[in-house]
């Protein structure tokens, strides 16, 4: 028998089987499976195919990673919007007032991760969250509280997102910068171990770029419909929504060499001529809603990203964020840390981003203050083995699928019994352990 002979048969078999599948009476399928199908609910069938797997969730500043533990990406990545219960208008999920309205908001967004983009049951679930070190302790216990009493989940545990980007490397030891949408936050990890004298932060990140393309925008950009040609932006500033501004800063905006970045902080920062700017790159059409065209001319393109590398009065840019986190670690761990720099977070996916950040390393380290401290001549980057805005993700996926995760998770008793959440570096939390629980 020839293949496609082959293959229509089993086609045709499978069309018989669905076939009589389909003749079945519900007398002959509860016969089939038991009373199960009947007492079933639609929500426990969504997941009756496979065993319970850990849920893994990332809520982010600008968007929300969510999947499930032992896959190799996130199921949905989203915006962390959700609309808001007293203005009814949707918003940034960390923009609240109280606890009250948080909670609604992460009801609302939890309930939408879950049933609408995992389509799994949450009851008796285990739940990893990836948060940061920095992290509002209202926030943490909020969702603690809609997870465990809202949604019933069995057991979660609050991962750092610097520790799990290492663990997606295999080590335990490194500089972990997160660049994100709000801030920058580097934090030395020592085998295993937070080096808390050492975190260093600077408000400055995506939002920055983001805020300095508006503005150049405003005073330099235009618009050409079949109307009018070259119309000033600020004329019809409705057209300039903060989708369009971040999606320009995706598709058009790049960080520049550090010869270039150099020139044109003479000019921007330090007062110099004009003259002194080097020849800017090609301009960009942009399509907007309507038939309209913006013009993003190559200085925006160039001069936006510049914002991450403009010391301020301070002396301090994302660039000496890890030069003072290593001189506030102890001396032995210097050099480690050094040859061990990973960076994460959704801005580190700028075009060129890496390289100008270890030129302006290199050019620091010339510098008195940090040669006669550091000795480091070098700086070694690692990639991780995924795009860095869901670096941390990968992290709580493999923590979520290791055998050791009950013992360090707070169970929903535990937290019934004690009324709250313990905090990450709290010493006294055994009893919260489910497995330590169950033992005694």
């Amino acid at each position: 028998m020839t293949y496609c002979k082959l293959l229509a048969a089993h086609s045709y078999n499978q069309v018989q089987a669905k076939t009589e599948f389909e003749d079945f009476t519900q007398a002959d399928k509860r016969s089939l499976y038991g009373d199960q199908l009947g007492s079933m609910s639609f929500l426990e069938g969504l997941s009756i195919v496979d065993e319970p797997k850990i849920i893994i969730v990332d809520i982010g500043a600008a968007y929300t990673k969510c999947g499930l533990a032992g896959e190799t990406g996130p199921r949905c990545i989203i915006a962390s919007q959700v609309r808001n219960p007293r203005t009814k208008e949707v918003d940034n999920i960390w923009n609240y007032s109280n606890t009250s309205e948080l909670y609604e908001s992460l009801k609302e967004l939890v309930y939408a991760l879950i049933f609408k983009h995992l389509l799994v049951t949450p009851k008796d679930r285990r739940v990893v969250v990836v948060e940061s070190l920095l992290c509002p302790s209202e926030f943490r216990e909020t969702l603690a509280r809609v997870l465990f009493k809202q949604f019933e989940v069995g057991s979660v545990l609050f991962a750092s997102s610097h520790l799990l980007s290492l663990l997606t490397l295999g080590t335990n030891t490194g500089l972990v910068m997160d660049i994100g949408f709000k801030e920058t936050l580097v934090v030395p990890i020592y085998e295993g171990i937070p080096i808390m004298k050492g975190w260093q932060s600077l408000p400055v990140a995506g939002k920055a770029i983001e805020s300095r393309i508006k503005t150049q925008l405003m005073e330099h950009g235009t618009v050409s419909t079949s109307e009018q040609k070259f119309e000033a932006v600020s004329s019809v500033p409705e057209s300039i929504t903060d989708d369009v501004i971040e999606d320009i800063k995706v598709r058009c905006c790049f960080v520049t060499d550090f010869s270039r970045g150099q020139q044109i902080q003479e000019v921007t920062m330090r007062g110099g001529h004009a003259n002194k700017l080097p020849p800017p790159p090609p301009d960009i059409d942009y399509p907007l809603d309507g038939g309209s065209i913006l013009n993003v001319s190559g200085r925006i393109r160039e001069h936006s990203c510049e914002v991450l590398f403009e010391q301020d009065n301070e002396e301090i840019s994302i660039a000496t964020l890890l030069l003072e986190a290593l001189v506030k670690c102890p001396i032995d761990t210097r050099r480690v840390l050094s040859s061990s720099v990973v960076i994460i977070g959704g801005t580190a996916m700028m075009p060129g981003f890496y390289h100008r950040l270890n030129c302006e390393l290199i050019e620091l380290l010339r510098k008195p203050h940090y040669a006669n401290q550091l000795g480091v001549k070098q700086f070694r980057f690692y990639r991780p083995p995924t795009k860095e805005n869901y670096t941390a993700w990968l992290g709580g996926a493999l923590t979520g699928a290791l055998e050791t995760l009950p013992s360090k998770s707070l169970s929903r008793d535990a937290y019934l019994q004690r009324g709250k959440l313990p905090d990450w570096c709290c010493v006294d939390s055994d009893d919260l352990c489910e497995e330590k629980r169950h033992k005694l």
